[in-house]
């Protein structure tokens, strides 16, 4: 999936573009326009932004980590999960946060979520904030769930 130039500008000073290792991403094999996380210490701090381009002959992803940034992500509606089921889900709208979602349950290429929580219990990083576009009406889904392109400003580095 490209990287949409309707969601490649900042206004919020230096752009942090960062080559990251693969060994020190979450999903190890990266794709150009998807979301990434950069591995931490701790559940729930890691991280994240988008990836610009990859080099798979050295095993690095140049990852956009600026603050602010908006890009269109695919977003899981869930909200909680029971054990390894999805249980409850809403509907993506403007200013509603979104979490780096490790779950069993996500569907291929889809990697953010409106859970906090992944279907361990485990932490989920914060990754960003749906955005308001003209180009996609919000809120998008229904209390059933769903997956939908939305634009989500990123939390980035530094923040």
């Amino acid at each position: 999936m490209p990287v949409g130039n309707d969601y490649e500008i900042s206004s919020e000073g230096a752009v942090r573009h960062w080559e990251v290792p693969y060994a020190r991403m979450t999903d190890a094999t990266p794709s150009v326009g998807n979301p990434a996380e950069m591995t931490a210490l701790t559940a729930g701090t890691e991280v994240g932004g988008t990836v610009l381009a990859i080099d798979a002959v050295v095993s690095r992803a140049v990852v956009d980590f600026t603050c602010s940034m908006i890009y269109k992500h695919k977003v899981r509606n869930v909200r909680t999960y029971s054990g390894a089921a999805e249980n409850t889900w809403g509907v993506l709208d403007v200013g509603n946060r979104v979490y780096y979602d490790n779950s069993v349950t996500m569907p291929a290429d889809v990697y953010l979520s409106t859970s906090p929580l992944d279907n361990l219990g485990v932490a989920n990083s914060l990754f960003g904030t749906i955005a308001f576009s003209n180009q996609v009406t919000l809120p998008t889904t229904t209390a059933t769930a769903a997956t939908e392109e939305v634009p989500v400003m990123q939390r980035g580095a530094g923040a």
